[in-house]
């Protein structure tokens, strides 16, 4: 029955492709996790009358995020060939669209990250700072244990996008289910891989939401 809805798929070929989908999200996502909270923590703790404020140092990762946040990721992707060749010796592949991945989708959670902190009640801050918290302390016990909710739904959004940014890689040469979808369907008038792909992108990111969703449900004690 599926093989006479969808008599051009390569199962194999299919089930390779997912893999390396689910590679480039899975990779990404751990570094653009913990890159993202970084930089979230640099432009919440260095703005205005909070613990290391700095307005040089505020504007300069701001201007940063700001930047590539803004860049569309299909030019982000050739802007970053000569980077990412020096980094892992290949333009193509899967490992080759990690770099982009991450660089592309590391500013936009941390802009999420920083939200989720500026939502933090201040006087949960400020008891921790009267009763001589170290800053370590405020930032891992308070900061980020108050934010984990947040947290955890804009990294779920981001993973959704980031499985986006995989297809779109995956046409220039990334592979994945993007690539399959487009040389393996489109370019070959074979309209069922292309759907089949797609059907096999919208479960993953059903997926990543429902796991998200139901994470941020358990830990949210509001």
């Amino acid at each position: 029955m599926i093989d006479a809805i969808f008599p051009n798929v390569d199962w194999e070929k299919a089930l390779e492709k997912t893999g390396e989908t689910l590679y480039m999200t899975g990779m990404s996502i751990i570094a653009i996790f913990f890159l993202g909270i970084l930089l979230g923590l640099i432009l919440f703790l260095t703005s205005k009358d909070n613990i290391w404020e700095n307005k040089p140092v505020n504007f300069l990762v701001s201007s940063i995020v700001n930047i590539f946040r803004s860049i569309p990721f299909v030019l982000l992707i050739v802007l970053l060939i000569p980077f990412t060749s020096f980094l892992i010796g290949s333009m193509i592949g899967k490992e080759a669209a990690i770099p982009a991945l991450i660089i592309g989708s590391a500013p936009f959670y941390a802009r999420m990250v920083e939200i989720g902190l500026r939502e933090i009640d201040k006087g949960v801050i400020e008891a921790a700072k009267a009763m001589g918290a170290k800053t370590s302390t405020i930032i891992f016990k308070v900061l980020i244990r108050e934010s984990m909710p947040a947290l955890v739904s804009g990294i779920t959004v981001t993973a959704i996008a980031l499985v986006g940014y995989t297809a779109i890689a995956g046409v220039i040469g990334a592979g994945g289910l993007g690539d399959y979808a487009y040389l393996d369907g489109f370019a070959q008038g074979k309209n069922d891989v292309t759907f089949f792909a797609t059907l096999l992108i919208l479960s993953i990111v059903f997926i990543i939401q429902f796991t998200g969703d139901f994470i941020t449900k358990k830990i949210d004690k509001r």
